[in-house]
């Protein structure tokens, strides 16, 4: 491979009069933005137990009221990209957050997309651009850009979710910003209920959305539903896996990333070839270990564990008698609107 000159054998003088004129010379850090066969990653592969993250988040509930808070969240950081940074991957932002009985987080809407995957908990809400979104284990919401949403609870027991967004991206594009809003107003009308049955949408003529996102909701029952089917129709099928669409067009449900759930069969071992985009998964139901080169996580329930982009992953359901269920986010739509995504098989 051809050697390319240091920055330190320019003599100071031209290396200064180069910075007075905000100038850098390309050739000494050529290899660092272009690296040979494999990019550079700051990403790491890491686990986050919700065993060590519920007591945490339980007691920032007692410290900090929701009106001081807003939104009452420990950020998953990655250790890789710095902890002040707030980033599990170069797009991907996690965050646990918290409602208690009868709190209620104030509307606001915000350039980044987010969604909510359900951890624990029965009796919250989330109204999105008016459609109120009940809360249950393993549903997911989306809370897409420039729309307005608030949280609320009428249960008895905590709830908490994990929040997924494309923060780091709109952060670094400087795009991202946040506006408060006023209390919604309910309206009428659920798309998980419009739109909860696969290849049948509202005839156009009486009641199509002309939303941008006419489902807000997936409903976890359905997903799971949708999995067991597919394992029963096809046994010979290895990745057993659904995607969360937008009903109307098939595309990703948000265009930034990717949201899929993943059914593991009794016993299953599942390879998963590298890809570019980084991946993240939390368990759903039951137990799994995610491995890459020289690291396996072990999934207990609600774990979420991060895998950079270009690793090689197998993931094993650690049960003999039950299926395991994971949730999986990652960069993939991201990746294919810039031309860059890449699968490499073994």
């Amino acid at each position: 491979m051809l050697e390319l000159g240091r920055l330190d054998d320019l003599p100071q003088d031209y290396r200064d009069a180069l910075s007075a004129r905000n100038l850098v010379p390309l050739w000494p850090s050529l290899r660092a933005v272009l690296p040979p066969g494999v990019p550079t990653r700051q990403t790491r592969a890491t686990h986050w137990a919700y065993s060590a993250i519920r007591p945490l988040l339980l007691q920032a509930g007692e410290l900090t009221p929701i009106e001081k808070a807003e939104r009452r969240v420990l950020v998953l950081a990655n250790p890789g990209h710095g902890l002040e940074n707030m980033k599990a991957s170069p797009a991907i932002y996690l965050g646990m957050q918290l409602l208690l009985p009868g709190e209620w987080a104030p509307s606001h809407r915000h350039t980044p997309n987010a969604v909510r995957m359900v951890v624990e908990g029965e009796g919250a809400w989330t109204t999105v651009d008016g459609e109120k979104c009940p809360m249950s284990r393993g549903d997911l919401i989306l809370t897409p850009t420039g729309l307005w949403h608030e949280h609320g609870h009428d249960g008895n027991d905590p709830v908490i979710w994990l929040d997924v967004l494309d923060l780091p991206l709109v952060y670094y594009m400087e795009a991202s910003y946040h506006i408060n809003g006023s209390r919604q107003t309910q309206l009428p009308g659920r798309g998980d209920r419009a739109y909860a049955r696969g290849g049948v949408v509202p005839t156009p003529v009486f009641a199509r959305s002309e939303k941008r996102y006419p489902m807000l909701r997936y409903p976890w029952l359905d997903a799971r539903a949708a999995l067991l089917s597919l394992a029963e129709d096809r046994p010979d099928l290895d990745c057993v896996q659904v995607s969360y669409v937008n009903p109307e067009t098939g595309d990703d449900a948000e265009n930034i990333l990717g949201f899929y759930a993943l059914m593991l069969r009794p016993g299953q071992t599942l390879p998963l070839p590298a890809r570019s985009p980084a991946t993240v998964f939390h368990q759903i139901e039951g137990g799994a270990t995610v491995s890459v080169p020289d690291q396996r996580f072990e999934l207990l329930g609600a774990d979420i564990c991060c895998v950079p982009g270009y690793t090689p992953i197998t993931v094993r359901n650690t049960s003999a008698t039950e299926p395991a269920f994971l949730f999986i986010a990652d960069e993939a739509p991201l990746h294919k609107k810039l031309g860059v995504y890449e699968v490499r098989q073994p």
